[in-house]
C-alpha cells in the first residue's frame, strides 16, 4: 500500500473532521474500537499513558509533557490531532512524526483488521479511530519498547476512540469552555461530565486552572466516584511572567515541590498556564515513582514549540498565526496580541468551521481590528465567508470577504502598512494553508 492509497482509504471512512456531524451520537462507538484492538492483539496495553482531554490547550499541554518524558531518556510516543499538513503529523515516536512510508506500511498492516471489523455486527469504523488503532499498533512495534505514550484526545472523553485506555497512570484535563455544545453539552460543567469519563480507578487526574469553578466540581466528583487522584494545578502553582518576547518568555513557577525559573518559546500567557500543568503532570509521575530529572522538567518545556500557536510569520507588516476556534481562545489570543507585540492596525484574517461559534470570536476581536477579511478553507466544514459576514459583519470594523485563504491573506496585505498587523486565525486548517502559502511549507498529501 502506498502513502496515497492508505490515505484514500482513511478519508473512505466516516470522518467528523471533514463531514458535519449534528447527531450527539459518536461516529464509532468505544465497543466497536474495542474490538478492532482486539483483532490487533490489544496493542494499547503494555505501557503508562498519559491521556490529555480539554477544550483549550490540550495539544500545547500533551506536546510538553512529551518533551519532558523525552528529556528524561524515556522513549515516548505522541498522538495528537488535528495535523497541520499531513496526517503523519499525528503520530510522533521520539520527537519526530512517522515517515509516509511507515505510516502506510502501518495501514497496510491493519487494513485486513479494520475489513473484519466493518464487516462485523458491531458499529460504524471511522476515521479518527483506524487512525487512534494505527497509532497504538505503531507504537507497540518499535524497537526497542516505548516507555511512555501520550495519548490527546479527539473530541469530548467518554466516548472518544482513545479512552479504551484503563487505567491511564495520569489524566489530564485542560481548560473547558464551550465547545461541540450538540454533542458535548450546553455548559462548562456539563462538558466536563464528558471528559471527565477518561478518568479511572487508581489515576491521578491533573486538572489545569480553569475559568468556571463547577468544573472542579464536577471532577472532583468523579475522582471520588471511581478512586482518582485530584491535582488542581490553580490552586497547588502559582506563575509569575519574568521576561515576554516576540519569540519567547521567561516566568517563574512556584509549587509544591518548590520554585523554578522557566523559559518557553511558546507566547501568551495561557501558555505558561499549560506549562504549568505540563510540570504538574511530569510531578505526578514522578509522584508515581518514576523517575524524571529536574532538567528534564525545564529543557522539555524550554524546546517544545508548536506551529500554529501564536506564530509569527513575517514582519514589516507583523503576520501572526493562531488557531483560536472559540470565544476564550480568541480572547486569550487578543490579550496575547496586545501584551507581546508592538504594531499600529490590525488586520484580521479569520475562518471557521461551521459548528464553531464565531460570533462569540468575533466579539473578543473585532474591537481590536481596521478590516475583517472572513474566508473559505479547503475543508468541506468550512463556514461561507458571507454566511460570516452576516454573523460578524455588524461588529463595528467593515468585513470583506474571500474564497480562499491565500486571497483572504493578500487582501489583508493590500491595506496593511509596514508597522501593521495581520492576525490570521478561527482554525487550524486556515492557519496550516497560511503556513504553506507564506512559509512555503510541503504537504504531503491529506
Amino acid at each position: 500500500m502506498e502513502y496515497s492509497e492508505a490515505i484514500d482509504y482513511l478519508l473512505s471512512l466516516s470522518d467528523m473532521e471533514r463531514g458535519y456531524q449534528a447527531s450527539p451520537n459518536p461516529v464509532m462507538n468505544l465497543e466497536t474500537m474495542r474490538s478492532l484492538l482486539a483483532r490487533l492483539n490489544d496493542p494499547h496495553r503494555g505501557r503508562p499513558t498519559v491521556h490529555v482531554t480539554g477544550s483549550k490547550g490540550k495539544g500545547s499541554v500533551a506536546a510538553m509533557v512529551a518533551g519532558i518524558l523525552r528529556r528524561g531518556d524515556l522513549s515516548t510516543a505522541l498522538y495528537s490531532s488535528p495535523h497541520l499538513h499531513s496526517f503523519t503529523e499525528r503520530i510522533n515516536i521520539g520527537g519526530d512524526a512517522i515517515s509516509p512510508e511507515e505510516f502506510a506500511a502501518g495501514m497496510e498492516a491493519i487494513h485486513g483488521a479494520v475489513e473484519a471489523e466493518r464487516a462485523s455486527v458491531h458499529g460504524d469504523v471511522s476515521t479518527f479511530g483506524v487512525l487512534t488503532a494505527l497509532f497504538f499498533w505503531l507504537v507497540r512495534a518499535q524497537v526497542p519498547r516505548i516507555d511512555w505514550q501520550v495519548v490527546e484526545v479527539g473530541l469530548g472523553g467518554t466516548f472518544d476512540a482513545t479512552n479504551v485506555i484503563d487505567p491511564p497512570e495520569v489524566a489530564v484535563i485542560t481548560p473547558i469552555s464551550l465547545e461541540h455544545t450538540a454533542i458535548l453539552g450546553n455548559t462548562p460543567a456539563e462538558i466536563a461530565r464528558d471528559k471527565a469519563g477518561i478518568i479511572k480507578a487508581g489515576t491521578t487526574v491533573v486538572v489545569a486552572p480553569q475559568h468556571d469553578q463547577a468544573v472542579i466540581e464536577v471532577i472532583r466528583e468523579r475522582c471520588a466516584a471511581v478512586g482518582g487522584t485530584l491535582v488542581d494545578v490553580g490552586s497547588l502553582y502559582e506563575v509569575e511572567m519574568l521576561e515576554k518576547f516576540p519569540f519567547g518568555q521567561s516566568f517563574r513557577l512556584i509549587g509544591p515541590n518548590g520554585e523554578r525559573t522557566m523559559r518557553t518559546p511558546m507566547l501568551g500567557y495561557h501558555q505558561l498556564q499549560n506549562a504549568a500543568t505540563a510540570v504538574a503532570v511530569a510531578e505526578a509521575i514522578r509522584a508515581r515513582r518514576h523517575t524524571i530529572p529536574e532538567q528534564a522538567i525545564v529543557d522539555g518545556i524550554a524546546h517544545t514549540r508548536i506551529p500554529g500557536r501564536l506564530e509569527v510569520m513575517a514582519q514589516k507588516p507583523l503576520i501572526v498565526a493562531d488557531g483560536a476556534h472559540n470565544g476564550e481562545s480568541a480572547e486569550a489570543l487578543g490579550k496575547a496580541l496586545k501584551e507581546y507585540f508592538t504594531w499600529r492596525k490590525c488586520f484580521l484574517v479569520i475562518g471557521c468551521t461551521r459548528d464553531k461559534d464565531l460570533r462569540g470570536m468575533g466579539f473578543k476581536l473585532a474591537r481590536f481590528a481596521e478590516l475583517i477579511v472572513c474566508t473559505q478553507f479547503r475543508n468541506p466544514r468550512s463556514m461561507d465567508p458571507y454566511q460570516m459576514i452576516q454573523e460578524i459583519g455588524f461588529l463595528g470594523p467593515p468585513a470583506v470577504a474571500e474564497e480562499s485563504v491565500p486571497g483572504a491573506i493578500d487582501t489583508a496585505l493590500a491595506h496593511a502598512d509596514e508597522e501593521d498587523l495581520v492576525c490570521i486565525t478561527g482554525s487550524l486548517y486556515v492557519v496550516a494553508e497560511a503556513r504553506e502559502y507564506l512559509l512555503g511549507e510541503s504537504v504531503i498529501r491529506q
